[in-house]
């Protein structure tokens, strides 16, 4: 009997050896296949150095402040000194509290796992995986088809695991335990489109990783388990619930006190929720152009319905450094630089506050004056949203044209859809979300009626530069990226009326005339071919007829003057003048050029007033200094171009002629409704039937301009007090421009002043006394 019992011990000792030896044989060889690459690629040192993931693009203001990101997926890299060390403690307590005692893989946790899951039986024992297990799976996919069999899926799981076993062990090789726990946090997902925990701390609680608290910590913590079903947002309560079992881990391990954690487990979750997506938060018009500007390709002639614009773009393409720089710069591995997957971070010479200013300036000026009172015109005349000298078959067209030009409209004539079953589409009612004035609004219009009701909207754009430097401080394409998403600041271009004369008399200061000389207030004719023209004056009478100066011509924007101003000299050389001071559109060379009629962008206008300012040197504008790679290399740098267009002398002339249009021509209102002090010059522009209003703005160290309008020219206000320059485009300079002064920190104020050049002759500046207390009464009230 002993001895059977002895062969029977012998007998299951073989097999238990056996067994384990040829189970770790088994494993041995699955090792060693893996390593040999046999069930496909694992990560070399070379790619765990520089792990490939999708890093947001940062745009950086001048006071470095993020103004946003491009991304395919929302991540920013944080260093771990900048991690708050709350997110440190619950992460080591809840993911893995053996973390700086283990190389990467925590037997005593598999152990345990395999112990309560294969022994006991229990379905849910928790993770075996350590946080460097977790980076592994994060930074290398898993591969599980589900398409395949379940016992191909699991064969293929557990092959995968040993992968991340191989791959953690050589990350805990090549980096410190601090640097796997920054590249953990800087890769997970926390949900509501955040990847890493800048996105995410920014996203749910508008801070930043160093500032986080305990329970905002804790919940972001919770989060990482299962975006979605422990999102704050969707899932409260079982955020709330994830949350404190974070907490009671911290605790448990010693990172929280009993008294610490009664206290902070009965906090509310309190969110400070920022969507982080490309059409919400500051600068969006300003971002966007960024993105277009720098993802360009080279201009081919067949992509353009516009020679102008081919020609314009192929210039930027040869002369401007940052136009199309992803494509015309390679990184190390020879492919070109992607906006949305490399980290760039761009620098640019935006500052928050201003553009701050200039937001809040152009949204309240357009949502509290001017569209209800367009919108109770528009009511007045029976809703009729075109002015009155359009018919309603030109009206119907136009918009019929915008119809055509919806991507509604497209796929609907793809489709073989004929013209009357596209506009019985068009005219079915169907649910949708609308911009108003007061919040975005659901409701159930067709889309016909939606095309209405956005063209009645006014539009404005805005910008601010340094006339020194040429930076751009500033910058508005429109009310609402969201929902008018053309940029109206550098893409869109219109109509500039007066803002185009002080161009004409910038000639006429340099080739010898002064600010004072008197010529008759008459009308001009001009002979062109067979035929006479003569412009018209608008406005008060008072002076027609009578011996006025330049100075009092241009500050009143009186036609008759500009108009002998024009007879002086030829149509030629006022186009070259107005190309020297820094307009790059196309300019025909025509008699009719001073009263506006050519189409600018406000970008080409700031820029070209800017030489005023600048004392007859003029600067291109310029947006980005440098861009970095997401290491803080620098991989270019930008400087703006700088010409001397006219002399010193010329340039003080017309701040002098441009300073009397503030203190008592068509811009007056600065000075009596919004009482701005120091030095001020500029000009307001109106054009035909009131479809545009400009402003002009310049202080010694800013220049600004404002157009205002709708999308199309007849949609306009009926009469000229609210439709000039005067009223929808100079309260957003001057609203911004009081702001601006009330902040120290900027360092624009009312006591700057003109650098003065040393005039090469007497020249007589103190003209127009008479004229002083004789206030157009159009342009004032």
């Amino acid at each position: 009997m002993k001895l059977k019992n002895l062969l029977s011990i012998e007998k299951f000792r073989l097999w238990f050896w056996g067994i384990f030896s040829f189970l770790g044989l088994f494993i041995l060889t699955i090792f060693i296949l893996i390593g040999f690459e046999f069930f496909g690629p694992i990560p070399t040192f070379e790619e765990l150095e520089n792990p490939k993931s999708n890093i947001a693009t940062e745009i950086i203001s001048e006071d470095n402040v993020v103004l946003g990101n491009f991304f395919v997926q929302n991540r920013t890299f944080v260093s771990y000194d900048e991690i708050s060390p709350n997110v440190i403690n619950a992460l080591i307590a809840t993911e893995d509290v053996r973390y700086h005692s283990h190389s990467g893989i925590d037997f005593r946790g598999l152990g345990r796992v395999m112990f309560k899951t294969v022994l006991i039986g229990k379905r849910n024992a928790g993770g075996g995986s350590t946080i460097t297990q977790q980076l592994a799976k994060n930074l290398f996919p898993r591969d599980t088809a589900s398409k395949s069999s379940a016992l191909v899926r699991k064969t293929k799981l557990v092959i995968t695991k040993f992968k991340e076993w191989i791959t953690s062990v050589k990350l805990e090789r090549n980096y410190t335990k601090n640097e796997i726990i920054a590249m953990y946090l800087n890769v997970v997902e926390f949900g509501s489109n955040s990847f890493g925990l800048k996105s995410a701390a920014k996203t749910f609680f508008n801070t930043t990783p160093d500032s986080l608290k305990v329970e905002e910590a804790a919940l972001l913590v919770g989060v990482v388990n299962a975006p979605t079903r422990y999102s704050p947002l969707r899932n409260p309560e079982r955020s709330l619930q994830r949350r404190n079992i974070v907490l009671s881990q911290m605790r448990k391990y010693g990172y929280l006190t009993q008294l610490q954690y009664d206290s902070i487990s009965k906090i509310p979750i309190k969110l400070n929720f920022k969507e982080q997506d490309h059409n919400t938060g500051i600068a969006t018009y300003f971002r966007e152009m960024i993105r277009l500007f720098m993802t360009a390709k080279q201009p081919e002639r067949r992509h353009y319905y516009s020679y102008d614009m081919y020609r314009e773009d192929s210039l930027l393409w040869e002369t401007n450094a940052l136009y199309g720089w992803c494509h015309k710069n390679l990184k190390p591995d020879g492919t070109p630089y992607n906006i949305y997957r490399d980290g760039l971070k761009v620098y640019t010479t935006l500052n928050s506050k201003m553009q701050e200013y200039a937001e809040s300036s152009l949204r309240d000026h357009l949502k509290n004056e001017l569209q209800s009172t367009l919108d109770k015109e528009i009511k007045s005349r029976g809703g009729r949203l075109y002015s009155s000298n359009i018919t309603t078959e030109q009206a119907n067209d136009m918009i019929y044209m915008a119809m055509r030009q919806t991507e509604r409209y497209r796929l609907l004539r793809n489709a073989g859809a004929t013209k009357d079953s596209i506009i019985a589409n068009f005219n079915e009612k169907v649910n949708m979300t609308v911009f108003t004035w007061n919040g975005e609004r659901d409701t159930i219009m067709s889309p016909l009626d939606s095309i209405k009701h956005y063209k009645k909207f006014l539009r404005s754009s805005f910008m601010a530069m340094d006339p020194h430097s040429g930076y751009i401080k500033a910058y508005v394409g429109g009310p609402d990226f969201r929902h008018f998403k053309y940029d109206m600041a550098k893409q869109g271009k219109r109509q500039v009326g007066s803002t185009i004369k002080p161009f004409l008399y910038t000639l006429a200061m340099q080739e010898g005339y002064s600010p004072c000389h008197e010529i008759p207030n008459v009308p001009q004719t001009f002979i062109v071919g067979d035929s006479t023209w003569t412009p018209k004056n608008s406005g008060s009478t008072k002076y027609d007829g009578k011996m006025v100066t330049l100075k009092w011509g241009l500050s009143n924007s009186v036609n008759n003057i500009s108009a002998w101003v024009m007879k002086q000299f030829t149509p030629d050389a006022v186009a070259e003048m107005i190309k020297q001071l820094g307009i790059h559109s196309r300019i025909d060379p025509v008699y009719s050029l001073f009263l506006g009629t050519f189409e600018f962008s406000l970008y080409e206008m700031v820029g070209a007033y800017g030489t005023f300012a600048n004392k007859g040197v003029h600067v291109e504008p310029i947006f980005v200094t440098r861009i970095e790679d997401r290491n803080g290399n620098v991989l270019a740098q930008f400087n703006t171009t700088k010409t001397e267009a006219i002399s010193d002398q010329t340039a003080f002339l017309m701040i002098n002629l441009l300073e009397a249009v503030v203190n008592q021509g068509t811009g007056v209102r600065l000075r009596y409704k919004y009482q701005l002090p120091g030095r001020i010059a500029g000009k307001t522009g109106t054009t035909q039937n009131h479809s545009d209003g400009w402003f002009m703005g310049m202080t010694p160290n800013l220049v600004a301009g404002v157009w205002t309008g709708a999308e199309d020219r007849a949609v306009h206000f009926d009469n000229i007090t609210m439709g000039q320059g005067a009223s929808m485009a100079l309260p957003i300079f001057a609203t911004f421009l009081q702001k601006v002064y009330a902040d120290p920190s900027l360092g624009i104020s009312p006591n700057d002043d003109w650098d003065r050049p040393v005039l090469q002759q007497f020249i007589n500046l103190n003209c127009d006394k008479k004229f002083d207390d004789e206030i157009n009464e159009i342009e004032l009230f």
